[in-house]
C-alpha cells in the first residue's frame, strides 16, 4: 500500500506529524450496520493507532452526518471520544491528540499547519463538498489557532470517482483548497478510486452499503513549532 499512501508524503514530512490511512482489512465479515462492522475492524484499527505512536484512548472521531461542522478537540463530556454532529475535527497539536475519520467512498482531507502545528481532519463527500466543509474548516483553524492558508499542507485520500459515481468531488475539494489560498504544490490528491479498487478499499456505492470503513488518522507526537 506504499504507493496508495504517497498522497500523504508532504504531510508526513512535517516534523512531529503522524498520519495514516488504513485500507480494506481482509477477512472481516461485513454488514450494513456501520458501527457493528467498525467493532469488528477495531483490532486492526488499534494496531494502526499504536503503530503511529498513540494509544486508542488518544483517538477522537467524528459522528459524520454529511454536514459542514468541524469541532475543536479535546473537549469535555464526549462519550468514547466520538463528537456528535461533526464531520471535521481540529486540534492545536500541542497535546497527544489523534484525529480519526472513517470513509468508504467519501474523501478524508488532511490539513496540517507547518507554522503553528494545528491539525484538521475532515470527512468530505458530495454533500460535504457542496457545503464547503473544507474551506469552513480552514476558516475555523484560522479563527482558533491563527492558521494561514499559505502554511497548510493538504492531502485528499482515495475516494469514489466517475464512472463509479456521478460526481467527481475530489477535484472540487482541490479547487476549494486552492481558492482558499493553499498553494497548489501543497495540495496532494490520491488519484485512486475506491469504487474501482474494492480489493484494496471499501466502497459504499459499489458494495451497496454492505461494507466496512477505511480509517484516516492524523496527529502529532513531537513539539509544535514556535509561533
Amino acid at each position: 500500500m506504499a504507493g496508495a499512501l504517497s498522497f500523504l508524503n508532504r504531510v508526513l514530512a512535517v516534523p512531529g506529524v503522524k498520519a495514516g490511512f488504513v485500507p480494506r482489512v481482509p477477512g472481516i465479515p461485513l454488514t450494513r450496520d456501520k458501527w457493528a462492522t467498525l467493532r469488528l475492524l477495531e483490532p486492526a484499527h488499534r494496531k494502526a493507532v499504536n503503530a503511529l505512536g498513540f494509544h486508542w484512548d488518544d483517538l477522537w472521531r467524528a459522528e459524520q452526518v454529511h454536514g459542514d461542522v468541524s469541532v475543536r478537540v479535546p473537549m469535555a463530556g464526549v462519550e468514547e471520544y466520538i463528537v456528535d454532529g461533526a464531520d471535521g475535527l481540529l486540534t492545536n497539536g500541542r497535546s497527544r491528540v489523534l484525529l480519526g475519520i472513517y470513509v468508504a467512498d467519501c474523501a478524508a482531507v488532511y490539513l496540517c499547519d507547518r507554522r503553528t502545528g494545528a491539525l484538521g481532519l475532515v470527512h468530505s463527500g458530495r454533500r460535504g463538498t457542496e457545503q464547503a466543509i473544507v474551506p469552513r474548516t480552514l476558516e475555523a483553524m484560522e479563527r482558533e489557532y491563527g492558521s494561514r492558508a499559505e502554511d497548510i499542507e493538504a492531502a485528499i485520500s482515495p475516494c469514489i470517482r466517475p464512472p463509479r459515481y456521478e460526481v467527481d468531488f475530489a477535484p472540487m475539494i482541490e479547487e476549494q483548497l486552492r481558492g482558499a489560498g493553499v498553494p497548489p504544490e501543497q495540495v496532494k490528491m490520491s488519484g485512486e478510486c475506491t469504487g474501482e479498487n474494492v480489493e484494496k478499499f471499501y466502497s459504499y456505492r459499489v458494495e451497496r452499503g454492505k461494507t466496512g470503513r477505511m480509517l484516516a488518522l492524523l496527529g502529532r507526537t513531537g513539539d509544535t513549532p514556535e509561533t
